[in-house]
């Protein structure tokens, strides 16, 4: 198969070196998943683990909360994070931000393993986790805008949207990992052994997981749209202030269409609690709904590179817009399953809403972000903008604990509901634990409608990229290549990375 293609002279492409799609797609695919295994086992751990080992309570609600917090603290330095190293990125290059991000990445995901209790050394052990949680988050933060704008760059025109859709369905391969690093742990140890130190396998395999990625990106080559810039000393000196002036209303869109990131909270980081915490009473065991995560992504993977090809077609708005109004929708239903306890149907809707609906948003989006910007300012503007609007989501899970907690802590002994338990306002815990899992629905399904309809209209109001060559990205006043020419030029693209 070819994977060197070179554009001619004229043609509003990078035309001095050569583009390689498919080893640049198979390199972010490939360093994505190993990235964000480390970064969503985290968010099992938090939704599993963390409440009683980092953070005691006799308050159910209180140790939800703590632990939702430090998973937040991560996206709160993601913002941090995607301004130095999207600086990085657009002024050394994206490989070179790439490499440093999956090495902090994983040095700090190993660091979680090895940390004890609270039980052996007290405040020290939260105060750790959320230091090393800081690191991750920080790294994480120039990923998904350094992988994406790689594949990019490199990626034939007419073919962006489907080259770009493997940066984030290695993504959603490396929560698949994840996941099943976890179910057997958590079916084949006893449940003590896993809360003390089962849980710690899967940080500390972050060890090879450094090791590869490390290899994988430093072989794959810089884009060629960067190295022109370079070579023709048109890299900015302060890429982000570029992006702000030029490009401030798009940065204000992708903060917007951002906030889609609701739904993955609302399904795997507080919907893990809200089924298997005792003290929401609704006692779905962790091994099951862990499989809930597993098909879900198993169904992501591989229907993204078809959506991204779609969004080739048709265009990145449409796409998107449906995808963040159909996901948003299911949020109530779904919802409602797991409160009454119906693991097949909560397992349906989870695959539809976010296996399969919010995929619409979860694969144009990679291609879709970075087409926003210029090459000069892309890093920068798409990792700045993308994860403001993450952040605005991370502490959703803490808030909803808030908001709409689980039943008192005298509900619960031994780790397991006493629905028959009588409480001093004169009701039993199961109707507590009833009037929770209705706030749940109430608030959390609300949140998620709410801000998914953000997002479509942020879409809806952003310019169509599809048909618009790489080097008039981020002009307003760009004029797209006429519908049947870019269909002749995106079948001639399609023929030369398949021969």
């Amino acid at each position: 198969m070819s994977d060197q293609i070179v554009d001619p002279g004229g043609s509003h492409e990078p035309t001095e070196y050569v583009k390689t799609p498919k080893k640049a797609a198979a390199s972010g695919w490939i360093g994505s998943a190993l990235e964000y295994y480390d970064f969503f086992i985290y968010a099992q751990a938090a939704a599993l683990i963390f409440p009683n080992l980092f953070f005691p309570s006799d308050n159910p609600q209180l140790g939800i909360f703590a632990s939702f917090a430090t998973f937040g603290v991560g996206y709160f330095a993601r913002p941090f994070g995607a301004f130095v190293l999207g600086h990085f990125g657009d002024k050394h290059g994206r490989k070179t931000v790439l490499v440093l991000c999956m090495l902090m990445m994983g040095i700090s995901t190993f660091g979680v393993g090895l940390l004890p209790s609270y039980a052996a050394i007290g405040v020290w052990a939260p105060a750790l986790l959320v230091t090393l949680r800081l690191i991750q988050g920080f790294a994480v933060g120039g990923e998904i805008a350094g992988a994406g704008s790689m594949i990019l760059e490199h990626s034939p025109f007419g073919r962006r949207g489907y080259f770009s859709s493997f940066t984030l369905q290695g993504v959603q391969a490396g929560q698949i990992l994840a996941a099943a690093v976890f179910l057997p742990l958590s079916i084949l140890l006893p449940k003590d052994a896993f809360e003390s130190w089962g849980w710690r396998i899967p940080f500390l395999l972050s060890a090879v997981v450094v090791l590869a990625g490390f290899i994988i990106r430093r072989r794959v080559d810089e884009t060629p749209a960067f190295q022109e810039e370079e070579v023709h000393g048109e890299v900015p000196k302060a890429p982000i202030v570029m992006a702000v002036k030029e490009n401030g209303s798009d940065m204000l869109r992708v903060i917007c269409m951002a906030l889609m990131n609701v739904v993955p909270t609302t399904v795997t980081v507080f919907g893990a609690t809200f089924a298997t915490n005792a003290a929401y009473g609704i006692g779905l065991r962790t091994s099951d709904y862990l499989w809930i995560g597993v098909a879900g992504n198993t169904v992501a993977v591989i229907l993204i590179p078809f959506v991204g090809n779609l969004s080739d077609r048709i265009g990145r708005r449409p796409v998107i817009i449906v995808g963040c109004l159909g996901a948003g929708i299911l949020g109530y239903p779904y919802l409602y399953a797991v409160s009454h306890g119906n693991l097949p149907l909560a397992f349906v809707l989870a695959i539809l809403m976010w296996g399969i609906v919010y995929q619409g948003y979860n694969a144009v989006f990679p291609s879709f972000y970075p087409e926003l910007f210029p090459t000069k300012t892309r890093v920068s503007g798409f990792a700045v903008s993308q994860n403001i609007g993450t952040l605005i989501t991370a502490f959703l899970p803490a808030i909803y604990a808030l908001l709409a907690g689980p039943a008192p802590g005298a509900c619960v002994e031994s780790k397991k509901f006493m629905p028959d338990t009588i409480l001093p306002s004169g009701e039993t815990c199961r109707a507590a634990a009833d009037a929770a899992e209705t706030r749940v629905i109430l608030v959390v399904g609300t949140f998620t409608i709410v801000l998914a309809a953000i997002a479509a209209a942020a879409a809806f109001f952003a310019r169509e990229t599809s048909r618009i060559h790489m080097n008039d990205l981020g002009k307003k006043d760009a004029v797209p290549v006429p519908k049947d020419e870019y269909e002749r030029m995106r079948s001639e693209a399609k023929a030369l990375t398949s021969s």
